[in-house]
C-alpha cells in the first residue's frame, strides 16, 4: 500500500501528520529484536544529578582518589543511572503507549560505566500475550541489553510491561 506520508507516522489531517510511538501487543513478535537509536552519552551533570538526588554518598561514585586507591581510573557512573538511561532508550519503540510497568527483573551491572561513555540498547522479545485480568492490554516481556561504544555489554535486565491490544484507538482516544 503505497501513502504520501514517511513510515513511522499517520496521517491527523490535510497535510499533517504524527509519528507514531509505542506500540500494540500485534506489533510485537516473540523472537523479535529493536536496536534503539539514538545512543546516549552519559554526561557529569547526569551524573551529578542522580546522586544529589537519591543522596547516595558511595565514594566509588565520586572521590577519585578513593577510587584510584581502589584500582579505577576514574568514578563509576552510579547504577541506577544506567538503568535510567538505558530504560529510557527502549521506551518509545516499546512502551511508549503502556499502561503500567509489571516488573523488571534479572538486572546486571556487567561492565563499570563512566561519565563520557555512550550507551545504545537492544530489546528482544520474549514473551507477547493478551492480559487475562485486563483484555484491553497485552503484556510483553523483553530482555533488555546495553553496550557502551566499544560494544561491550554494560547491562541486562528483563522488563514486563502493558500495552494496548488495540494501539490504534488508545492513539485516537488520546490524539497519540
Amino acid at each position: 500500500m503505497s501513502t504520501d506520508f514517511p513510515q513511522g507516522y499517520r496521517r491527523v489531517g490535510e497535510k499533517r501528520y504524527r509519528e507514531l510511538i509505542g506500540r500494540g501487543l500485534s506489533d510485537f513478535t516473540v523472537g523479535q529484536i529493536i536496536e534503539h537509536r539514538p545512543a546516549r552519552t552519559i554526561t557529569e551533570t547526569d551524573h551529578v544529578q542522580i546522586l544529589a538526588q537519591t543522596g547516595n554518598p558511595a565514594p566509588v561514585h565520586s572521590d577519585i582518589a578513593f577510587c584510584q586507591a581502589i584500582g579505577h581510573d576514574q568514578v563509576l557512573v552510579c547504577g541506577l543511572l544506567t538503568l535510567n538511561v538505558v530504560m529510557g532508550l527502549t521506551v518509545r519503540h516499546t512502551s511508549a503507549l503502556t499502561t503500567g510497568n509489571l516488573a523488571l527483573d534479572e538486572v546486571r551491572f556487567e561492565h563499570p560505566v563512566h561519565v563520557g561513555d555512550t550507551l545504545h540498547a537492544q530489546s528482544e522479545i520474549l514473551t507477547a500475550r493478551r492480559s487475562q485480568s485486563r483484555p484491553e492490554n497485552g503484556v510483553v516481556t523483553c530482555r533488555i541489553t546495553a553496550f557502551n561504544q566499544h560494544d561491550i555489554r554494560v547491562l541486562s535486565c528483563t522488563r514486563t510491561f502493558l500495552v494496548p491490544a488495540d494501539a490504534d484507538a488508545v492513539r485516537e482516544a488520546t490524539q497519540y
